[in-house]
Formats: C-alpha cells, structure tokens, sequence
C-alpha cells in the first residue's frame, strides 16, 4: 500500500483535534478525511473509502464505539483506532473486544499515533494477503459451497478459474438473482489483484444524471449540490476490479464515455480538466442478452466487442435442479443459526413443491423462501410453509412426485439423482403428450433452451411420434 494514496478518516467534534492530527498525518504522508458527527463518518466510510479510521469515543450522534460497529459491517478489514481522554474508555479491553484495532489518549504523544497507524495498516495489508492467498486455490471448492455440486456449476467453476488469472474483461450473463456478483467476486479473488479492491456499483439503480459522477467522480463546484471533490469507482477501484452490475441500463451517452475510459485507461472527473490514470480490470453483467441489445439499438456495438473478451453465462436455477436439494439444506442451516430455531428438514410434498417450482427469482428467490419458510415451521418444513403456489404446465393436472427411496446400497447423492431423473421424466412425458411431440414448443413451455430438451430426451430414452420427437 503506497503510502501517497493512503487516506485516513478523522472523527472528531473537537475542530482543533482534527487539524493536529490532519497535520501530523501530512507530514507523515498520508492524506487525511474528516468528519465531525456520526452520519457524515459512515458516509464518508461508503463513498470515500478511506484506508483507516481514527474516532473519538464520544462524538454527536453517537458514540464511537457505534461507529466502529457500524464501519466494520462495511470492511471488516477496515482499522479503527479510538481516541479517548482518561476518563471516556474505562475498559479499552471493551474496544479490543468490537473490534477496534487500538486506542489513542489525549494529549496526543505525536510518535504513538504515528506508530499506531503503521501498525493498523501493515496489519489490514497482512489480513488482506493472508485472506486473498487462502482464497484463491479453495475457491474452486468455496464456490461450490455457495452455488452447488452439479455438473453446470462444475463447468462455470472450470470457466471462473480459466480466466481469473488473466486481465481479460468479463461479460457475466445471467437472470437477476442467478449469481452475478457472487462469479465476479470469485473472478476477483482468484485473480493477481486480489489484493486491491473489489468494487461494485448497480447501474440500474443509479438515476441517469449520477451515474457519470458516480463513476468517474467529480470536483467541487461541479453541480447544484457538490459541495466537495468525490472520487469516482473507477478511482476506488485502483489497482483492483470494478464490478458493473445490469450494465445494459447503462445510457448511451454514458456508453460512449465507458468506452473512452478502457481504451484510454484514463478517467476525467465531472466537471474536471485533469485526466486521471486508472488501472482497473472490469466485469460487467446483465440479465439481458447484450447482444441482442446492440442489435436494437439500446447498447453500443463497439462498447460490446470491447467488453466481449470472455463470457460467463450462470444458467437459471430451473436448469440446473440437481442443486435445489444442496441449497435447500444449506439455506436452512444458516436460517436456522440465524433464527435459533432447529428445523431439521423437509417434508416430501415439500421438496416434491421445490422440485417442480420454476424460481423466477432463481437462487436468491430459493433462499428468501427456505429462510421464511423455517421462521414459520415446527420440526420440519412442510408444503405450507414454503408458502408457494404450482405453477403447472398449461392443460396438466401434474404434480411430479419423488419416488420411493430405496435406502440400502444407495448414497443420498445416488438416491436424489435417481429422484431427479424421474421426476425429470415424468415431466417430460406428460409436457411432450400437450405438445404433441412439439419439442420446440415444450422448450418454450418449460423456459428452458432448444438444446437441453434434446439432450434431456436422448438421455432419459424418451421416445415420442415413432421415436423421434417433432423438430418444429
């Protein structure tokens, strides 16, 4: 961590304290932010990302241990020392305890405060290494942990680990609540800049007028209500990756200057004349086809190819159903830790519902439902409490039901893919006898692509219109 790029966030009321140590910081060469009440602390702490933190304990608002509290649900690795008279912290032990990495007494002895902070960054540094190196070779095993252990996760594991260690921009496709950020987050640690920031920012949910300001930063003055210089992500991500979620919401206007920012790896602040070097690496995702897009006229030709350079795609929870029953579990261990309940499973109408239940809102809709579901049920989830509704195939009366399990011999690994082979064919029998053999028409009924009903029928050896099923 270069010392010059180094920013500390001073939290102090007391204006004169703050000028001290903003002082005694420059000399040092660092660079240094303050703030004088809670709310402007933790704003500072978002949008400015500062590389440490020094509080007093007793600031308006509310007390700094709070702020601590508050700052390392952002960055767990974020170091904040506490300032104190004698008489504010009776028990620093209580500090140490929430997290503080140190405190400071006044009158301030100009060597410890500058010790200290030595201290708390080599030490951030240390973690962060530390965590980045644990990372990167587990992360084949973690990211199956979080997504699933079937074979598509498999494969979009293969693709994360192929391209990590390369600085090639990532288009990640997939619908909202697939896992996006959770690929672009293990993209980003199993890469060379590990090390350096992860930084995400939701295209979508930033109003035109701020997103050029919100990425590139702007200086004082530079519109009705900026009142200070601000950083952009594409500063804050120095050295790092800049995560664009729903990048297809982008402006075109915005589009253009995007493009201009990665082919010249330099970024202008809103109302700015200086250009700024930058080195990030970008992952961009969407949940639309992008394209298509540029085809339509909504996305850039040229921003598309520049992005391209290698795509994910995260298919739907829908097609890769082998991993509902991992991640039903996992769900309900951790809501169950969460609630302190003891929930122990799920009844078989209940998982036959999960089985058949097409999750619009893929894994993140999955794991809200499991979550409500074990606040609301006794020893075990049931079919009401997943509070779900069928959704049929249109002219079925069919509920797929898990098969008998015969429990010697078989591992529950065996006995679930066997399950889901049944159901599986059960399903298409009855949706193929609909659409007359139609398999096009029964891949638009199922949401599911033209190539995975083929490849389900070969397969499963279902054979339909004197065995073969109708292309069209």
């Amino acid at each position: 961590m270069a010392e010059d790029k180094v920013r500390i966030l001073i939290v102090d009321d007391e204006k004169m304290s703050c000028r001290v140590l903003s002082s005694l910081l420059k000399r040092e060469g660092f660079n240094s932010l303050v703030a004088h009440d809670r709310d402007t602390a933790l704003e500072m702490i978002r949008s400015e990302a500062p590389d440490m933190m020094l509080a007093h304990v007793k600031i308006p608002g509310m007390d700094g241990m709070n702020v601590l509290k508050e700052a390392k649900k952002l960055d767990r690795d974020f170091p904040v020392v506490l300032i104190t008279a004698d008489a504010e912290l009776q028990e620093p032990v209580e500090a140490i305890r929430a997290g503080a990495h140190g405190y400071l007494r006044k009158p301030f002895d100009n060597h410890e405060v500058i010790r200290v902070v030595h201290r708390a960054l080599a030490e951030r540094k240390l973690k962060r290494k530390l965590r980045g190196l644990s990372s990167r070779f587990p992360e084949k095993v973690s990211l199956k942990e979080k997504m699933g252990p079937s074979d598509v996760v498999t494969r979009l594991i293969s693709d994360v680990n192929r391209v990590a260690g390369s600085d090639f921009t990532v288009v990640i496709l997939g619908e909202t609540g697939a896992g996006k950020e959770l690929v672009a987050r293990a993209i980003h640690q199993a890469s060379p800049r590990f090390e350096s920031p992860f930084i995400p920012v939701d295209c979508g949910a930033i109003p035109e007028t701020l997103l050029e300001s919100e990425l590139f930063g702007h200086e004082k003055g530079a519109f009705t209500g900026a009142d200070t210089q601000r950083r952009g992500k594409f500063e804050m991500a120095q050295d790092g990756t800049l995560f664009m979620d729903e990048i297809s919401n982008m402006p075109l206007g915005s589009q253009a200057k995007l493009l201009r920012v990665l082919q010249e790896k330099k970024v202008y602040r809103v109302g700015g004349t200086q250009p700024l070097e930058v080195n990030v690496r970008l992952l961009a995702a969407s949940n639309q086809d992008l394209s298509g897009l540029t085809s339509s006229g909504s996305f850039r030709r040229d921003l598309f190819y520049r992005l391209n350079e290698f795509t994910i795609t995260i298919p739907p929870l829908r097609e890769r159903k082998e991993d509902i029953p991992y991640l039903a579990k996992r769900f309900l261990d951790m809501a169950n830790i969460e609630l302190n309940k003891r929930v122990k499973g799920f009844s078989e109408s209940a998982l036959n519902l999960l089985f058949s239940y097409p999750w619009p809102g893929n894994v993140r809709q999955l794991r809200s439902t499991i979550r409500r579901a074990t606040l609301m049920a006794h020893e075990m989830i049931t079919e009401k409490d997943l509070d779900l509704k069928r959704v049929p195939v249109p002219g079925l009366a069919f509920t797929p039901k898990v098969q008998g399990m015969p429990w010697k011999d078989l591992s529950l690994k065996e006995i679930v893919a066997q399950s889901i082979e049944a159901v599986e064919r059960e399903v298409l029998n009855q949706v193929l006898k609909y659409t007359g053999g139609n398999k096009a028409k029964a891949a638009r009924l199922l949401q599911v692509d033209y190539k995975t009903i083929h490849t389900k029928l070969r397969k499963l050896g279902i054979l339909t219109a004197g065995n073969k099923a109708i292309e069209e």
